[in-house]
């Protein structure tokens, strides 16, 4: 049952952020390795890791958000306020479902470990 995956909701716009490129990598100490690139469907979600790839450690999710709102038409600064949204996190058993959502707006976010 286990994996990573994350869902945007774009809360300027009212709805998922489609397109949004996102980042997944380890860390370990101030280490961090690439793993691999996304981009979300069309509901703004992607699965990251499969439970087979995923083991217990420290992550880093970055959300190219900047490139999402400066494509979506949206008057935002340049440079944007937020460019890319990082998220440092956990794993403590793999055999956990780990779901990441990320509610974004041109000036703020918010996260929390979802379902």
């Amino acid at each position: 049952m286990g994996g990573l995956t994350t869902h945007i909701l774009d809360q300027a716009a009212g709805k998922p952020a489609a397109g949004v490129v996102v980042r997944v990598s380890r860390r370990e100490g101030s280490d961090v390795t690439p793993m691999a690139e996304f981009r979300t469907d069309a509901d703004g979600r992607a699965r990251l890791v499969a439970g087979e790839d995923l083991a217990v450690g420290a992550y880093r999710l970055e959300f190219a958000i900047g490139e999402h709102f400066k494509a979506s038409g949206l008057s935002v600064t340049e440079p944007p306020f937020l460019d890319v949204v990082v998220i440092d996190f956990a794993v403590s058993n793999v055999e956990q479902h780990w779901h990441v959502p990320l509610l974004v707006s041109p000036y703020g976010y918010s996260t929390y470990r979802g379902s």
